[in-house]
């Protein structure tokens, strides 16, 4: 462990920097030293620099994470406890410990606006097939190569869009929604702007997206090192109490009321009796 601190990472999403933000104010609660790497990067860097012992702590997400460490496990993927069981074992030769999920799920979802769900009929992701060739898709840059983006989308239901319009960030996939510059979106179910009328999330009626859970990835190294004994327990604490309720409310907080990240998760935590005012 640096000498500086506890590394606490994020993605380069809002939602991970802001449960990652959650993460380094409990800890610095009970006194453990902190410094903060947010807004890191894809996974595709974030692991091999948790690996590496370049950072210390990351809020993962299970399904994906366990697609990341072991891809051709069998796991079934839609049941929490059995890939939390397999992400540990998956990781544990890394120097790497999964500690307690949350009940906070958020998976990759498709979105319309509510206009073109009434004009076209749409309800389920599998009413986007014979639609797809027509419709524009527009989300992360990673999407074409991730098997719960456009890869699973044309195992699992077949589709094949017109074209994908590569937008790094929540916030640029609602605008474009709104523009009419793209027809379906990848979005995540927990953001907040889902809160509205707005928006329609298409169901995955064929079961494409697998649990996944937020979840503290840390460094065996820092949950043994000397007077670092909290870590795990605090960590513990705040995944006991994150809902997906709380996750959308604060996402929602964050991105369509434009609130300070670091503001908000002090919010919660004073709320849930985490941390002292």
């Amino acid at each position: 462990m640096p000498a500086e601190g506890v590394a606490v990472a994020s993605f380069n999403f809002a939602e991970s920097r802001l449960v990652a933000e959650i993460y380094a104010q409990a800890l610095e609660d009970e006194g453990v030293r902190v410094r903060r790497e947010l807004d890191l990067g894809p996974r595709e860097l974030v692991l091999p620099a948790l690996r590496q012992g370049r950072i210390d702590i990351v809020p993962e997400y299970l399904g994906t994470a366990m697609t990341a460490a072991a891809p051709n496990d069998t796991v079934d993927r839609s049941d929490p406890e059995a890939v939390s069981r397999a992400l540990a074992d998956a990781v544990e030769p890394w120097g790497l410990r999964v500690l307690r999920h949350a009940d906070a799920q958020n998976q990759n979802g498709l979105v319309v606006t509510r206009p073109t769900a009434e004009r076209l009929a749409l309800r389920t992701t599998s009413d986007l097939g014979p639609l797809a060739p027509t419709l524009t898709l527009g989300g992360p840059p990673e999407c074409p190569a991730r098997r719960y983006c456009l890869e699973g989308l044309a195992d699992v239901y077949g589709l094949r869009f017109a074209a994908f319009v590569p937008l790094a960030g929540q916030s640029y996939v609602r605008q474009a929604l709104e523009d009419d510059v793209i027809d379906v979106g990848v979005l995540f179910t927990a953001d907040g702007a889902l809160g509205g009328d707005d928006l329609v999330l298409l169901d995955d009626d064929r079961g494409l997206q697998p649990a996944e859970n937020l979840v503290p990835v840390v460094r065996s190294d820092v949950l043994e090192a000397s007077g670092q004994q909290r870590v795990a327990a605090v960590l513990d604490e705040v995944s006991q109490r994150l809902t997906t309720a709380n996750l959308r409310f604060l996402n929602w907080r964050v991105s369509m009321a434009g609130n300070d990240p670091a503001s908000e998760a002090r919010g919660w935590l004073i709320r849930q009796g985490l941390v002292e005012r």
